[in-house]
C-alpha cells in the first residue's frame, strides 16, 4: 500500500464569510410568530367550515408549501450571470433578481424552511381536524381515517415538492426573474410612500 496518499482539499464560497447570527435568531422569531398565528386561524377556519371545506383548506395549505419548496429550490439553482447583462440594459427586476441569488442562503430559509415547513406542520395539525369530523359524521374509529388521511397528504406533499423541484431546477432564472420583478414592484412603491 503506497505510503503517498493524496489529500483532497475543498474549497467553500462561504468560508470566509461571518455566520448570521442575526438572521439567524431573526428567522427564529418569524418562524415562530408565524406558526402560532396561521396554526390558530387554520384551526379556527377548520371548525368552522364544512368536512368538505376542510379537506380544501388542507389541500390549499400543502399545495402552499409545495410551491414555496418551488420557489426555494429556484433561488439556490439560480445563475447570477444572465441577470447582469439584463441589468445593464435596464430590464426591470434584473437588479432585484441580482440580489435575490446572492441572498440565496436566507431567501431559500424562508420559503423552504419557515413557509415550507409551517405549511407541513399546519396540514398535520388540520388532517386531525378533518379525522374527527369524519369520525363524527361516519361514527367509525378514527384510527384508520388518521392512518389513511396522514398517507395521502404525505404523498401529495411529497410527490408535489418532486414536481416542484423538476420545475424549479429547469426553470431556475425565469422563476427568479418573476421574483424579482415582484420585488421590483414592491420597492417601487416603497419609495412612493417614503416620498409622500
Amino acid at each position: 500500500m503506497s505510503k503517498n496518499k493524496a489529500k483532497v482539499k475543498f474549497r467553500s464560497l462561504y468560508a470566509h464569510k461571518k455566520i448570521n447570527t442575526f438572521w439567524i435568531a431573526t428567522i427564529t422569531i418569524i418562524t415562530l410568530i408565524t406558526a402560532i398565528l396561521l396554526g390558530y386561524i387554520s384551526l379556527v377556519l377548520m371548525d368552522k367550515v364544512s368536512l368538505y371545506g376542510a379537506i380544501i383548506i388542507v389541500l390549499i395549505i400543502v399545495l402552499l408549501g409545495v410551491f414555496f419548496d418551488l420557489l426555494g429550490i429556484a433561488v439556490t439553482a439560480a445563475e447570477e450571470t444572465p441577470f447582469h447583462s439584463m441589468a445593464a440594459s435596464k430590464v426591470r427586476g434584473s437588479r432585484e433578481s441580482i440580489t435575490i441569488i446572492r441572498n440565496a442562503g436566507a431567501v431559500a430559509n424562508f420559503f423552504n424552511d419557515v413557509i415550507g415547513d409551517i405549511s407541513g406542520i399546519i396540514s398535520g395539525l388540520a388532517t386531525g381536524v378533518i379525522v374527527i369530523k369524519l369520525v363524527a359524521k361516519f361514527h367509525v374509529e378514527n384510527t384508520i381515517f388518521n392512518i389513511l388521511l396522514t398517507g395521502i397528504i404525505a404523498a401529495i406533499t411529497v410527490g408535489g415538492k418532486a414536481i416542484g423541484k423538476e420545475i424549479a431546477l429547469r426553470h431556475s432564472n425565469l422563476i427568479v426573474y418573476r421574483l424579482g420583478v415582484i420585488y421590483s414592484l414592491f420597492r417601487k412603491q416603497n419609495k412612493k410612500n417614503n416620498k409622500s
